[in-house]
């Protein structure tokens, strides 16, 4: 079989008959292994007879062995002569001597067979395990009834009042069974929907939960009683192993014991039975057999586990499947793989972009197979045998080879954590010498690698499409942009930052002169006369670059001296004409910096404005000025700091991607980088640092207001929190005070200094506690004060520095927060992560689906805005670009059309668009898609990761829950206190905000919001409880009373006469989203969630696309609820997915029925992901024996739509190459592994050309022999 041409996956329950089919034969005894022949047992668990040879083509007496004899039966032991493979495929099973309840569908919740059956869970318990009797049929008497539970005491009673024969009642799973097969699935079905249609409460949502069970058992055609088990299956011995120790001891999997014990029990039964033993002691063997099973299935789900040696609990088949060691995550969507290897990384800054150094050692291992086939194809070794052994010995001749080899075929570079995409890159190898493997320093930023020690695996793709797709598709050279945001991610960083930031500096005649008078003072009389002779050089002017190099070569001028040069011997095309006809004022380390670049790149004076588009007029001087004088009157141009190398990186990309040689100037940077950063010499010395001259003063200043507050607070004038925001604001402003003061009085060239101001390393609060003070420290947030209430810090400040040096006390005050800082990184990780899983869960399957779903809906957007605080979140230029317009704009002040509908918005048009003053436009986004699947081209618009629209099949949704993910360690993980204000609640950031809006989770003290739009009327004033109404009369003049508790704080606008929307927060605090969506809508749910989403990230400066956060959005809106059946079988109520709804409907609508109405339900991501309509991916999620359960009942399908269902059956996804949509990539991938298969064909041939003529020599040689001989 094929397993692509696998199109749909079922799960369903087994009948008795469907297990016995499965079955090579009965499992009768416990025995595994004969202890002293070491082998099977006959019958036993291991049986050769059932489950097939355990040796290849060999029965188990050795009457036959060989090949040959395939599929013959051994007439003497039974066994078949086939493969020993098959003990991984074949079942046995055991015939249970009584019927079995499955634990499954008994402990589960909602218990499936008591939803059935109608009695309660506990009660179906105590029948199942043999403590109560269930009436099975009443007959005459009054006082029972159907189905009725009772006790062995009352059974007694009735038996005695009644007679034997007068009711029927039975005991254990016999009882469920008979019960089961009474059901009638129809009439249920028909009497359920009677019974709800005047229901109510919690009565109503039991009779939908019953009705639900009833349906798919009705739907799946499948028989309730299928959930009682009369023959056990056995799982193939080779999958529950047992394996010889050392010692002539066996290990086994827990399996092996857990079959064992209910084999015994089994048997036990059966002759208990067969002898006739009394009632009781039968019941207490079927008990026991029923517990054995359990333990079997779900070990430890309903009483004690099952414990082995050591009182360890025994692994059960369900534990198998669950967690992150069980089969779904462990062995299905994650696999070992050969031919890959790891080692330590080391820095290669001689590489090109796309290469990486892989160790001589490591590459003959990883590309062993294609040296083999190199060396016999050159002829070096005769046979593959041979070439094994050249290279076992070290041959020197297979160094050559390997190089030849190695340099033609990609590899995979990969370092864990696998945040993002980019976590896993293409390189094209390069053989090194030692043990590590060489990183480009680029690339570092996107895999988060440092050289300290970081460890990175490297894989080899084996087939020629794999090879294509990794030198076309991740290729580290083509991975210039993150995802996230579209911004270059192969910045420079440290000592490529500094290198260029000094470069790029400028320097007057002043601080030539000073650094020689410094000289002169020091006795260096050489170096004080050739920095004078770099300041007498201010202001000259050089006819072009070769002398300008010239002059810096031979010493006679800086890298930072002005200088004035010719404009038209740079060539510029960004230059006018009359600029070309001036000198331009630039410095020695400008003119090599714009080297790099073409000529049709802008000059980098500055990166300031439109530096992109032309070059400031400024800088450009006629001829004949007396130059020394202008360039001494112009101010000093800031150098090039790393935020300004990444605007320069991003032009670079936007002007020459398309040519695909783009990393070639990004390495350029990078050597610069390392060279100039060399040639500046940068050192740190204590005698860098200076303390700042204003602290004595600045601290006594604090430590005065500090007394005045504890008094103010003593005195009851000021609350506990109060206290401490006034506290943490006072120490807060004079360090910054401090920190200021500091970096004013630095000088410019101060090493520290430049590395914090360029953002090579550290920054200015690094520099503070280096120089200034330390200030307030954190405390570990368990730590209450006497009055119980929770505070974040120690009121003492840290009034040292490191410069100084700390006293004992406050080491001790500081290693509090330093402790908490690496206790909250270590749990941010993990919580990061899981964030991470649940969001790859939840989008897995939004795939790029169509060209256009052809939507007739639109999305108004505006600016994102903070009201309370008045910041801009995003802005509308950032929003618009790579969208599609949905309506035209048109320019209000000039009538002209910006941009037509369904037209792509660049960044020019959303330039225009803004400068037009235009505060909202409609977009086509992921929210008004209406793909059935997945979303349009035209509502996703451009995929950041390329910069270009994106393509159809590419895996957005997996990208935006990285994107989401990825920067997730960044964010905090503390809650801080809102300003002092009494009764304003501690508000929840960073991660643990994120997860609890895409968890949908109601928050502690919800915000009052507006339950309808209206004015306010009247804002009562405080009850005796405190609590105050705020009343608004909606258009038809209905009041609405909204109740705020005395805990609560109405916001600061809201007057009497205020207008307020629907949804709108009349207190402060979080919103519920599930309140807001009954109240206000959709959209003012989805604007919500992508508000406050941004809202985290951006506080913390990390800038996310939000159509990454649309569609995790999406994935949470994809449920509905249904208000009305119409003239579909739905209930009112239930919920769906709504591409099943619009399935249903449509299919009623085309025979002119009515449809079912319905209104959408707000998920959480968890709740989202375990109620897909992929049974293969809820399950390999979380609460796998839940989702297997309900799926079985159902008997549902898995239609292989998402990535995690395919890759769980070894298929391809169908996602990037492996859609069937048409794509360029897919095309150039086919066309790259096309060219490769060809190549490897012809060399093929060659060898088979060689081989027959090598078989002709032969040939001629033997018959010159017999001819000699004759």
């Amino acid at each position: 079989m094929n397993i692509n041409d696998v199109s749909k996956v079922k799960i369903g329950l087994a009948s008795p008959e469907r297990i016995l089919e499965w079955s090579h034969g009965e499992v009768k005894k416990p025995e595994t292994i004969n202890y002293r022949s070491q082998k099977p047992e006959k019958d036993g668990l291991f049986c050769e007879r059932i489950f097939g040879p355990a040796k290849d083509w060999e029965c188990s007496c050795g009457k036959y062995k060989k090949v040959r004899y395939k599929g013959v039966v051994c007439d003497k032991c039974g066994v078949e002569i086939t493969r020993s493979s098959v003990r991984r495929e074949r079942m046995g099973h055991i015939n249970l001597a009584v019927p079995i309840a499955h634990i499954w569908y008994v402990k589960g919740t909602p218990s499936r067979i008591a939803l059935l059956l109608d009695i309660l869970p506990k009660q179906l318990e105590e029948v199942i395990y043999f403590v109560k009797w269930i009436v099975t049929d009443p007959k005459d008497i009054q006082e029972l009834t159907y189905k009725q539970v009772i006790t062995t005491a009352d059974y007694r009673r009735y038996r005695e009042l009644y007679g034997s024969s007068s009711f029927e009642a039975k005991i254990g799973a016999e009882a469920i069974k008979l019960l089961l097969e009474q059901v009638d699935l129809d009439r249920e079905y028909n009497i359920l929907v009677e019974q709800l249609k005047d229901a109510t409460g919690e009565k109503r949502k039991r009779l939908i939960r019953r009705l639900e069970t009833v349906s798919a058992f009705r739907n799946s055609n499948q028989r309730p009683e299928w959930m009682i088990l009369t023959a056990l299956p056995v799982i193939p011995p080779d999958l529950r192993p047992m394996l010889q120790l050392d010692g002539g001891r066996f290990a086994t999997s827990d399996l092996n014991d857990l079959y064992r014990r209910v084999i015994t029990r089994n048997n036990r039964l059966q002759k208990l039975l067969d002898l006739g033993t009394p009632a009781i002691i039968v019941q207490n063997e079927k008990r026991m057999v029923q517990e054995a099973v359990d333990a079997l299935i779900d070990n430890g789900r309903r009483s004690k586990p099952v414990t082995g040696a050591g009182n360890r609990a025994l692994k059960s088949l369900s534990h198998a499947l669950k967690g992150k060691q069980g089969r779904f995550r462990q062995n299905l969507l994650g696999k070992r793989v050969d031919f890959s290897g790891r080692s330590v990384i080391a820095v290669g800054p001689d590489l090109e972009m796309y290469q990486c150094g892989l160790p001589r050692e490591m590459a003959l291992q990883l590309f062993k197979p294609f040296v083999i086939n190199e060396l016999v194809y050159q002829e070096k070794a005769s046979n593959a045998k041979g070439a094994e052994k050249m290279i076992d010995r070290a041959d020197p001749r297979i160094w050559d080879i390997v190089e030849e080899v190695v340099c033609k075929h990609p590899v995979l570079l990969n370092r864990a954590p696998t945040l993002h995409r980019l976590g896993i890159q293409a390189f094209m190898p390069k053989i090194v010498e030692g043990r590590a493997i060489r990183l480009h320093p680029l690339v570092c930023t996107a895999f988060n690698a440092d050289f300290d020690g970081d460890q990175m695996a490297v894989h080899v793709p084996l087939s020629e499409e794999a090879c294509a797709e990794a030198m076309i598709l991740m290729l580290a050279s083509n991975n210039i942009l993150g995802p996230k945001d579209g911004q270059p991610i192969v910045t420079p960083s440290q000592d490529m930052v500094l290198g260029n930031f000094y470069l790029t500096m400028e320097e007057t005649k002043e601080d030539f002169y000073n650094e020689a008078q410094r000289l002169r003072e020091l006795g260096d009389e050489d170096s004080a006369l050739l920095w004078e002779g770099y300041g007498d050089s201010e202001g000259r002017v050089y006819k072009d670059v070769e002398e300008v190099l010239l002059a810096y070569d031979t010493k006679q001028t800086h890298l930072h001296t002005r200088i004035a040069l010719k404009a038209s011997s740079l060539n510029k095309t960004i230059f006018t004409k009359e600029q070309n006809n001036k000198y331009l004022i630039t410095t020695v380390g400008k003119i090599i910096f714009n080297q790099m670049f073409p000529e049709d790149f802008p000059y980098v004076n500055e990166v300031k404005g439109n530096w992109n588009t032309h070059v400031s007029d400024s800088y450009f001087v006629p001829f004949g000025t007396n130059i020394p004088e202008y360039v001494a009157s112009l101010p000093k141009q800031e150098p090039l700091k790393k935020k300004d190398l990444g605007k320069v990186i991003a032009e670079v990309y936007e002007r020459y991607s398309h040519q695909g040689d783009t990393y070639t100037y990004f390495d350029k940077i990078k050597d610069n980088g390392f060279k100039y950063s060399t040639i500046a010499g940068m050192t740190i010395s204590l005698s860098d640092i200076k303390v700042a001259s204003n602290k004595e003063e600045k601290v006594n200043e604090g430590k005065e207001k500090a007394e005045k507050l504890m008094r103010l607070h003593k005195r009851g004038l000021l609350t506990e929190q109060e206290w401490e925001r006034q506290l943490i604001d006072l120490w807060g402003g004079i360090k910054d005070d401090i920190g200021d003061k500091l970096m004013s009085e630095l000088p410019t060239k101060n090493p520290i200094n430049m590395m914090a101001v360029s953002g090579a390393r550290g920054n200015k609060s690094h520099f503070t506690q280096l120089a200034g003070i330390r200030g307030l420290m954190g405390k570990p947030t368990q730590a209450k004060s006497a009055k119980g209430f929770q505070s974040s810090i120690i009121e003492v400040p840290i009034y040292s520095n490191f410069r100084e040096g700390l006293n004992i006390s406050e080491f001790f005050i500081s290693s509090h927060g330093i402790r908490k800082g690496l206790t909250d990184t270590a749990l941010k990780t993990a919580s990061s992560g899981y964030l991470t899983r649940r969001l790859v869960d939840v989008a897995q399957d939004v795939v790029i689906a169509e060209d256009d779903c052809g939507s007739d809906n639109g999305y108004r957007i505006s600016e994102i805005k903070d009201q309370k605080t008045d910041t801009i979140i995003e802005s509308l230029y950032d929003r618009l670009v790579g969208r599609f317009a949905k309506e035209d704009v048109v320019n209000p002040n000039t009538g002209e059309l910006i941009v037509a509908e369904d037209e792509f918005i660049n960044e020019k048009i959303a330039d225009e668009i803004v400068s037009a003053g235009i505060k909202e436009v409609v977009i086509r986004n992921a929210f008004s898609c209406q793909s059935e699947y997945g979303v349009c081209r035209k509502c996703y618009g451009r995929n950041m990761a390329t910069g270009k629209l994106v393509e159809n099949g590419e895996a957005v949704g997996i990208m935006a829950a990285q994107s989401i993910g990825e920067p997730g360690t960044q964010l905090t993980m503390r809650n801080f206190h809102t300003g002092g204000v009494a009764g304003g609640s501690d508000i929840t950031q960073g991660l643990p905000r994120v997860e609890e809006l895409f968890e949908a989770r109601s928050p502690k003290h919800p915000a009052v919001i507006a339950k309808v739009s209206g004015t306010i009327t009247d804002i009562t004033p405080a009850d005796e409880n405190g609590v105050v109404k705020v009343v608004v009369t909606n258009e038809q003049e209905e009041n609405i009373e909204h109740k705020v508790s005395v805990t609560q704080i109405i916001r600061s606008w809201w007057q009497v006469g205020s207008y307020v929307n629907a949804g709108e927060k009349i207190t402060e605090g979080t919103v519920n989203p599930k309140e807001l969506l009954a109240v206000a809508g959709l959209k003012a749910v989805q604007d919500y969630i992508l508000k406050e989403v941004m809202k985290v990230y951006r506080s913390q400066g990390i800038d996310i696309s939000d159509k990454h956060i649309e569609i995790v959005i999406c994935q949470m809106l994809r449920r509905v609820v249904v208000e009305d059946g119409g003239d579909t079988e739905l209930i009112k109520d239930a919920a769906i997915s709504k591409a099943r709804i619009t399935e249903i409907n449509d299919a009623v609508l085309e025979n002119d029925g009515n449809p079912a109405k319905f209104k959408p339900m707000l998920l959480g991501i968890s709740k989202s992901s375990v109620e897909t309509d992929s049974w293969l991916s809820a399950a390999s999620f979380q609460e796998t024996t839940k989702v297997l359960t309900n799926a079985a009942v159902r008997g549902k399908v898995d239609d292989l739509v998402g990535l995690k269902e395919n890759v769980i059956i070894g298929k391809r996804i169908p996602a990037g190459t492996g859609s069937n949509a048409e794509r360029e990539t897919t095309r150039l991938v086919n066309e790259m592994a096309e060219e490769m298969r060809q190549a490897k064909n012809d060399r093929l041939a060659i060898v088979a050309e060689k081989e027959v003529e090598k078989s002709a020599r032969e040939g001629r040689r033997l018959e010159k022999d017999l001819s000699d001989a004759e």
